[in-house]
């Protein structure tokens, strides 16, 4: 820290109780001057010798016979006040960072100027500040803190001024010629570390971070901090990422940790102007300054202490530039009053539109991107499941309604979801949550997921699945037979293997399942009305099927009678009549199942109309 020692007379000041200080001298006070709660008492040579103003205030005091000066709102208060008088007596005192501010305004307040006395204490400040203070780091960060609580004193005396000036240009200084100490208490990348004391000056130089500079400043109060990040933005040398993990860091040191604390009374005024200046200040580069975490963070807390609509718009649009980096634990914003749900559904459904408009734009820009977007572009396949898992787990919320439910899904694109096994772990979470849904609020639920892009574990956690809409599980067993088809027919003809490989899926699924989805339909009407006429009891029978390597699976009572009724259309090819026997046995017996082999060779020679089915 720098400092500087004026006057060589010792300190002759007393300290005489709690509310006075006199001058040890052969000579008797004439002059007793009260500044705040503190009463000096001084001789008025030496401070008339120097100061202008107590010039004025002795003449009026003699014209009203009066001892005594009351100084009324003195800038620095009794300790700058006998810092000016010691300097007035010639006594030592010494500056420094903490101090100058204080005396350079309490010897403005004196008219301690040089038209006085050829050196005045103004005189000698300004060379301390223009040639030590300034040109220190922390020392002017210092300066800049203590002129805080001299304002406007400090303000006009262009203290405040020079010292963002000065700090923000050192922030722009190559770190390579960075020779001053600075604190850097977080943990440093293999390639900022010093090794050893022994390394060579230069390699010490070099290793200098970029960001260096950002936990000094993280002591300043908000306005100004603002103050300096706009200074340091506005001299153009600074690269954003830097930018951002300054705001990163300010806003750990500053904003708590705990919900509670975040909208007490005591705190939200803070907090929220905090937010505020932060996002003001945050880089004007698309977002490529800040992590999304980080300004997910940011919106929780403008959502909780409530500031206004547009820095949060401004938050959401950041948000959605980078929201294939988010996590589902970022995108939990708890919900405010008068929302009843845990989590803020609404504002996430804003970042997904905002990204979605984002890239659509990004589309019509590039025609020939949507092609191979699913292959090439991965953050839209991160945006898809992040909002299935987002799904899953707000989906344990009682209170989120099923139009914020479907309406979230559907907010994303198709290409996002290549899979759907992730929808379909939210849906089957917010049908076991919600369980006085009504049958058409099932159907339309489930209506949001593609059986055919189910996995083989999904689908059959599907097939037994009883939350399920009936329509939904004889979707899921027929495309699952369907495929398993396909799939022995693939490895008994390497002719049709080749011709499925160069098909696009669409083709694929069209010759596959030309003539079984309209067989499909009449059996699916057939199930339904016997769902609907409440059979709760049939007669079950047994079907025997040759397998042809696809394994066999156990499936349950009501899964089994809506498979013996597709058998025929997912393996007959034509060659089988569409027809099932009808089973028997209870289909709430948690026990009944059968084992269900695929058949996908051609039947036997025995015409379909002469072939029985056993009947138990």
């Amino acid at each position: 820290m720098k400092f500087m020692k004026l006057g060589s007379k010792p300190d002759a000041f007393q300290v005489d109780g709690k509310c006075i200080r006199h001058v040890t001298s052969d000579l008797a006070t004439d002059i007793i001057i009260k500044v705040g709660d503190l009463k000096f008492y001084l001789h008025k040579f030496p401070l008339l010798s120097k100061s202008n103003h107590m010039q004025k205030l002795v003449q009026k005091a003699s014209e009203d016979n009066c001892d005594e000066i009351i100084m009324v709102d003195f800038p620095g208060g009794p300790n700058a006040f006998e810092i000016c008088a010691k300097f007035c007596y010639g006594m030592a005192v010494t500056l420094n960072a903490y101090n100058v501010v204080a005396a350079r305004c309490a010897a403005e307040y004196l008219e301690m100027t040089e038209d006085v006395d050829r050196g005045n204490l103004i005189f000698k400040i300004e060379v301390f500040l223009n040639s030590s203070i300034f040109h220190s780091w922390k020392d002017s960060i210092i300066v800049l803190r203590t002129a805080k609580s001299l304002l406007p004193w400090s303000e006009n005396l262009k203290i405040v001024g020079r010292c963002i000036d000065s700090i923000a240009s050192k922030t722009s200084v190559d770190p390579a010629n960075i020779t001053w100490s600075y604190t850097y208490n977080r943990k440093l990348s293999v390639q900022d570390k010093i090794v050893g004391d022994s390394m060579k000056l230069q390699e010490k130089i070099e290793s200098v971070p970029k960001d260096w500079w950002v936990e000094d400043i993280c002591e300043l109060e908000i306005d100004l901090y603002k103050r300096v990040m706009t200074a340091v933005k506005s001299k153009g040398r600074m690269d954003g990422a830097v930018i951002g993990e300054a705001l990163k860091t300010y806003a750990v040191r500053w904003l708590p940790d705990s919900v509670d604390a975040l909208v007490s009374g005591v705190h939200s005024w803070r907090n929220k102007l905090l937010v505020e200046t932060i996002a003001c200040l945050l880089p004007s580069d698309n977002g490529v300054g800040c992590s999304c975490s980080f300004l997910l963070k940011l919106l929780k807390v403008a959502v909780l202490a409530g500031i206004d609509d547009s820095s949060k718009e401004d938050l959401v649009k950041r948000i959605s530039l980078k929201l294939h980096e988010a996590s589902v634990k970022d995108l939990l914003i708890p919900a405010r009053s008068p929302q009843t749900t845990l989590y803020d559904v609404g504002m996430v459904q804003s970042i997904v539109n905002q990204y979605m408009t984002h890239e659509q734009r990004s589309q019509d820009v590039e025609p020939g991107k949507s092609a191979g977007f699913v292959l090439g572009h991965g953050s839209l396949l991160s945006v898809g499941k992040l909002i299935d898992w987002y799904l899953g787990e707000i989906a344990h919320d009682q209170n989120l309604s099923l139009t914020s439910f479907i309406d979230l899904s559907c907010s994303v694109s198709e290409l996002a979801r290549p899979v759907h096994d992730g929808l379909y772990k939210a849906i089957d979470i917010y049908l076991k949550e919600h369980p006085s849904l009504t049958k058409a609020e099932r159907k339309k639920i489930c209506g949001l997921m593609d059986v055919k892009k189910l996995t083989m574990e999904a689908s059959m956690h599907a097939a037994q699945n009883d939350r399920l809409p009936l329509r939904v599980v004889v979707q899921v067993l027929f495309f699952e037979q369907v495929k398993a088809a396909t799939r022995a027919q693939s490895r008994n003809s390497d002719a049709r293997a080749t011709c499925v490989s160069k098909m696009s899926p669409d083709e694929e699924w069209d010759k596959t399942m030309g003539e079984d989805c309209r067989s499909l339909k009449k059996k699916m009407s057939e199930v339904e009305t016997n769902e609907d006429g409440g059979q709760k009891n049939s007669k079950m029978g047994k079907k025997k099927s040759r397998n042809s390597k696809s394994g066999v699976q156990l499936l349950p009572s009501r899964s089994r009678r809506i498979f013996d009724k597709l058998w025929v259309v997912g393996v007959g090819k034509g060659h089988v009549d569409n027809r099932s026997s009808e089973t028997s046995g209870s289909s709430q017996s948690p026990s009944s199942a059968v084992v269900v082999r695929d058949n996908t060779t051609k039947s036997s020679g025995v015409p379909s109309r002469h072939r029985r089915h056993s009947v138990s």
